[in-house]
This record gives structure tokens, sequence and C-alpha cells, in this order.
């Protein structure tokens, strides 16, 4: 890689991380049920397709790490009992299911722009909230069972899940990165032509 590439890189990625973080701690205040929503997942696809699916790991961990802060402060009432009941799970969960998600978006762009870079951002818009939300869902049930036990309050856990905990969140940013997708595809374009 030339210099000039890598300096593009960096100072690329540097902007999408502070871009990440500004979102995130803005979202840590919008609130559809016990979690914020997810402002800061289009500028992971972005940074993952223009720059590979290690910098969406990247983007993504960053991502992560600024929930777990929010959690930590109390910003996020849910993420906050989860910090509270076991920091250290929790902090791995936040990063994890971040990292993952734009490791994903990444691979999926990758894999599927080659052919169509339209299809390529659309998927990648698809795994990343799926992948964000899932392993959180996962990572709810497997470690902190008794709690989602008692958010669900009696309540079908499975319909809980999905109608109560996450339900709005995910769709809301499901819809954000399908309507950002053609931004992402124009951004893609206009940095390959430079």
């Amino acid at each position: 890689m030339r210099a000039s590439e890598k300096t593009r890189r960096l100072t690329g990625l540097a902007l999408l991380t502070a871009i990440i973080v500004v979102l995130q701690i803005v979202a840590s205040f919008i609130k559809f049920g016990p979690f914020s929503i997810t402002l800061a997942l289009a500028p992971i696809i972005i940074g993952a397709a223009l720059f590979g699916k290690g910098a969406g790991a990247w983007l993504g961990g960053v991502f992560g790490v600024v929930v777990l802060l929010a959690c930590v402060m109390g910003w996020d009432v849910g993420g906050n009992i989860l910090f509270t009941a076991n920091p250290l799970l929790t902090a791995i969960l936040c990063i994890v299911e971040g990292a993952l998600a734009g490791l994903a978006a990444g691979a999926v762009f990758q894999a599927v722009s080659k052919k169509n870079m339209t299809g390529g951002s659309i998927l990648a818009g698809i795994v990343s909230p799926v992948v964000n939300t899932g392993v959180f869902c996962l990572g709810l049930a497997l470690f902190f069972y008794d709690t989602l036990v008692a958010w669900a309050g009696g309540t079908d856990l499975i319909y809980y899940i999905i109608f109560g905990l996450t339900g709005v969140n995910f769709l809301l940013e499901l819809v954000i990165n399908l309507v950002l997708s053609t931004v992402i595809v124009r951004v893609v374009k206009a940095r390959s032509r430079a």
C-alpha cells in the first residue's frame, strides 16, 4: 500500500471513528424500550465498504466501547443493569457484538459488491443490525438469563425479545441502514474515482 493510500485510510478511519463516537453518544439518549437505538451502524458499514472487513471490525469495536461507556455512566439504563450484574460480561458483549456487526458487514459487502455494489450495500445494511441485535440477544440469553426473565415479567421470552426488547429498535436500525444504502454506494463510488 502506497503512503498516500495509507494516509487516506488512516484519515478516513479517524473521521469515521469520530462520527461513530458522536452518533452513539447522541443515540444513548434516544430510547425505544429499555435500550438505546443504534445510529452508528451506517458509518461502520461505510468504513467496512471503503476499507475492508478489518476496518469494519475496528469501527464496530469503537461503537461497542461507546455503548459500554453508556452502560457504565447510566445513560443506557438497561445496559447499566447488565453492567451492575456483571461488568466483565457486559464489556465483552458490547465490544464483541459491535466488532462482529462491522466484520460481518465488511465481509458481505466485499463478497457481493464485486458483482453488484448496490446489492452489496443493501445486504451489508441488513447484516449489520441483524448481527448486532442477534449477538446481543444471544448474549442476554446465555449470560443474563435471570435478568432477561425478570424484564419479561412472566411474558414468553421469545415474544418479549422480539416485540418488547429489540423489536422497535431493530426495525428502526434496519430501516435507517436500508435508506442509507444508496448513500453508501455513492461514497464508495466517489472514493474509487478519487
